[in-house]
């Protein structure tokens, strides 16, 4: 493809990659008939499904079962020790002599409520794309009218596990000249502009080194080089059609399964880090799921009540307009959370269990050292560092070198 060039595509005929279109203009794609457009934004079609009435009708729910079976077990100080233990066990630089030592105080234990809804929603948009055109058959307008694009199956990922996949729609091809290289399949190179030599580096085109007075080694006296951007052919192969000249052009939809998250935790007064408890472990209290799920009124602790009503209320308001909701999903779980107050060696300080699997936040361990470990790796990984520089290579830095290293946390 990159040889001999015909007269009307001579190297003083082609344009400058730079000073073509990185996409064709809007009038050279004409509007398929059969696509129902709602245009949002440049060349990019967004599609609304019908909305579909609710199945089923609201219930009542009697929580008297539910609460008496989801009784999380009292926390005792051996547990506690036993937590506190193997959390330390996992840090290089927290002693074991503390936990093991120290003197439990007081064990402050409450259960709180946590509510999720997940609502797993398809979207569908559809946007021109192209690709070169190797002269195979074309599946155009001519072939059929365009299914409009919620009529189109696909198969539907796992529920509430998010993916996206792309899908070309049938009998929407169009074959049109290359709107980069107009056709051409090259253009000019814009390293030598078209002479397939540049001026010499070493000399600056003088052909001659001044010192010492001898003539240029790198060009052999010429004061010229090969252009290394083309290979010296002062053109290259248009990247956007591959020489081909001429481009596909198809409508493309693209499928976004998306699992929306609404997350709320009742109120406490431990002072342990909410986000620890949104992520922590719980017992499962209540689960309903169907296509749609309707806000939990009666619940016992009406601060849950009320989340349910405004997640649900507003995961409708967001997907509604944009997107067809598969399914829903809300909990209720029951999370643990015990402040262990103790002393140690005159010194009162607490700390907490969160989750069924007792995981442990620490807010000032009394036997926490500098690692060892860690400082003698990060001096190794600069000394690394220095002699890769000394070298002529490239830094890590910071981030390179707590990568190696990891992060000693809490």
């Amino acid at each position: 493809m990159d040889s001999d060039l015909s007269d009307a595509d001579s190297v003083g005929d082609l344009s400058f990659e730079a000073e073509s279109p990185l996409a064709p203009p809007a009038e050279l794609l004409e509007r398929l008939p059969s696509c129902d457009w709602l245009l949002q934004g440049d060349r990019r079609q967004i599609f609304f499904p019908p909305l579909e009435a609710p199945g089923r009708p609201q219930e009542q729910r009697c929580w008297s079962p539910f609460l008496e079976h989801g009784r999380v077990p009292v926390v005792t100080e051996e547990v506690a020790r036993e937590a506190l233990l193997n959390f330390v066990n996992s840090k290089c630089c927290y002693g074991s002599a503390a936990a093991t030592d120290l003197i439990i105080q007081e064990l402050r234990q409450q259960t709180l409520c946590r509510y999720r809804l997940e609502t797993f929603s398809e979207s569908r948009i559809s946007e021109w794309t192209f690709q070169p055109f190797t002269n195979h058959s074309v599946d155009g307008p001519q072939r059929g009218t365009s299914p409009r694009l919620w009529d189109i199956e696909v198969q539907v990922p796992p529920m509430f596990q998010e993916d996206t996949r792309k899908f070309q729609v049938p009998h929407s091809s169009l074959v049109k000249e290359c709107h980069r290289c107009h056709g051409r399949g090259r253009y000019r190179c814009s390293g030598c502009h078209g002479a397939s030599t540049v001026r010499c580096p070493s000399c600056s085109g003088a052909k001659r080194k001044a010192k010492p007075a001898r003539r240029c080694p790198m060009c052999s006296g010429s004061g010229r080089q090969r252009c290394s951007t083309c290979s010296g052919r002062g053109n290259k192969t248009c990247a956007t059609c591959k020489g081909e000249k001429k481009l596909l052009h198809f409508i493309q939809l693209v499928i976004v399964w998306k699992n929306s998250l609404f997350e709320f935790v009742s109120e406490h007064q431990l002072d342990c880090p909410g986000e620890l408890l949104a992520k922590a472990k719980g017992e499962t209290l209540f689960k309903d799921e169907n296509t749609m799920v309707y806000p939990i009124i009666d619940f016992p602790l009406r601060e849950i009540s009320l989340a349910s009503q405004r997640a649900i209320a507003e995961h409708n308001a967001t997907l509604a307009s944009r997107a067809r909701v598969l399914q829903q999903r809300q909990t209720i779980e029951l999370v643990p959370l015990t402040e262990v107050r103790y002393s140690y060696r005159g010194k009162t300080s607490v700390y907490y269990l969160y989750g069924t699997d007792h995981r442990v936040h620490v807010v000032d361990y009394p036997e926490r050292g500098r690692c060892t470990n860690r400082v003698d790796g990060f001096w190794l990984l600069q000394e690394v560092e220095a002699t890769l520089l000394a070298f002529g290579g490239s830094s890590p830095g910071k981030q390179g070198i707590q990568q190696c290293l990891g992060t000693c946390t809490q």
